[in-house]
C-alpha cells in the first residue's frame, strides 16, 4: 500500500490544502485497468489533521489488507462546516476534494454504492453530516461522534469558547433547527446511506450518540448503532474501524488483518 502526502490549491479556501492518501496495491485490485477503485474517506477529529490517523493508529496495516482507496482530509477545528468566519470547509471538502483527488486518480470509483466515509469525535459529525447533505456515500460511519449538541455544551467539556463555537456554527437557541443539525440535513436526505455508529459507554458523547441515534431513526433511517465499555480514546477508534470495515462491499482480506 502506498502512504501519499499530497498539497494542492484550494479554490475554495483561498490556500494550499494537503491530504494523505493511502493507495491499494497492485495485488489488491481485482482487474489491473479497473477504472472503479471503492474509495473511503476517514475525517479526523478535533486538535488532528490528515495524519492523524496514520500517527495515532495502525491504519496502514489495517488496510493493507483492502482494495480501497482511503483519503484522509484536514479541516483544522473546523467541524466540516462553512463557518461563519469564512473558511468554507464543509463546500472545501464535498465538491472540491472529490474532485481534485479523482484528478489525481483517475480510477477512483464515482460510484455511491463503492464510496463511504467514517470519522471519530468531530469527524463521526463529520462523516454524517457529509453524507446526509450530499447523498453520495451509501456507507457513513461514526466513532464516538459528537452528534448532537442538544442536551450537550460543548464550551462546558474545555473544548473551546463560546466564541469559536459561534465562528464555527453561528447563534445556536435550538440544536436541533439549526442546518448544522444532523436532523435538519437528514429531513432533507433520500435516506439511502447506511448508518453506522458506536460510542464507549464512559465516553462523554454517549448520551449524545443515544440521542441523535434515536432522532435519525426516527426519521427513517437505517442505523447500526452499538455501545460497550470504553473512553473517548483511540485505542477504542481502531478497533471500531475494522468492525465497520468488515461491513463493507470491498474486499476484506482477513488474514493480512492480523499480520
Amino acid at each position: 500500500m502506498a502512504v501519499m502526502n499530497i498539497e494542492y490549491y484550494s479554490e475554495v479556501l483561498d490556500m494550499e490544502w494537503g491530504v494523505t492518501v493511502l493507495y491499494p496495491d497492485a495485488s489488491r485490485v481485482t482487474e489491473p485497468d479497473c477504472t472503479d477503485i471503492p474509495v473511503l474517506y476517514l475525517l479526523h477529529g478535533m486538535s488532528g489533521n490528515q495524519n492523524s490517523w496514520l500517527k495515532r493508529t495502525n491504519v496502514e496495516r489495517l488496510l493493507r489488507g483492502t482494495n480501497l482507496i482511503v483519503i484522509m482530509p484536514n479541516t483544522n477545528n473546523g467541524w466540516y462546516t462553512d463557518t461563519q468566519y469564512g473558511f468554507n470547509y464543509f463546500t472545501a471538502l464535498a465538491e472540491e476534494l472529490p474532485q481534485v483527488m479523482k484528478r489525481f486518480f483517475p480510477n477512483m470509483t464515482s460510484k455511491r454504492e463503492k464510496t463511504f466515509i467514517a470519522g471519530l469525535s468531530m469527524g463521526g459529525y463529520g462523516s454524517f453530516k457529509l453524507a446526509l447533505a450530499t447523498d453520495r456515500f451509501s456507507h457513513a460511519a461514526s466513532f464516538s461522534g459528537a452528534l448532537s449538541f442538544q442536551e450537550f455544551s460543548p464550551e462546558s467539556q474545555d473544548l473551546g469558547s463560546l466564541a469559536y463555537w459561534r465562528g464555527v456554527f453561528g447563534e445556536i437557541k435550538d440544536w436541533t433547527a439549526s442546518p448544522h443539525s444532523l436532523e435538519s440535513m437528514a429531513a432533507r436526505s433520500d435516506k439511502k446511506t447506511k448508518l453506522w455508529a458506536w460510542c464507549g459507554e464512559q465516553d462523554y458523547l454517549y448520551s449524545a450518540n443515544n440521542l441523535a441515534v434515536k432522532n435519525l431513526k426516527n426519521l427513517g433511517f437505517e442505523v447500526t448503532y452499538s455501545h460497550s465499555p470504553g473512553k473517548h480514546e483511540w485505542y477504542y477508534w481502531e478497533k471500531q474501524l475494522e468492525r465497520f470495515l468488515a461491513t463493507l462491499p470491498i474486499d476484506f482480506v482477513l488474514e493480512e488483518r492480523l499480520s
